[in-house]
């Protein structure tokens, strides 16, 4: 979740800038936003299940990084690509 909210805080200062400059804020940030929480929502929501709630700690852990990884890496690689 940390990776997370650091994704966030980086394209919402990115679109904060982007707007104080005049730029137009929409299209790429927004899909980065749509992913970013759609992704963070699907966390959760596997989280909240019960099939999870009744893992171990540990296995639990280890199920919701395997999830999380991928987000920021799809993000981030998106990013270099729309840039490049």
């Amino acid at each position: 979740m940390t990776s997370l909210a650091l994704l966030g805080f980086v394209v919402g200062m990115t679109a904060l800038w982007s707007a104080a400059e005049g730029m137009p804020v929409g299209g790429f940030l927004l899909r980065c936003f749509a992913g970013l929480f759609g992704g963070a929502a699907a966390l959760v929501a596997v989280r909240k299940a019960p099939g999870v709630k009744r893992m171990s700690a540990d296995t639990r852990s280890l199920l919701l990084a395997v999830l999380a990884c991928p987000i920021p890496l799809v993000l981030a690689i998106a990013m270099w690509f729309y840039v490049a």
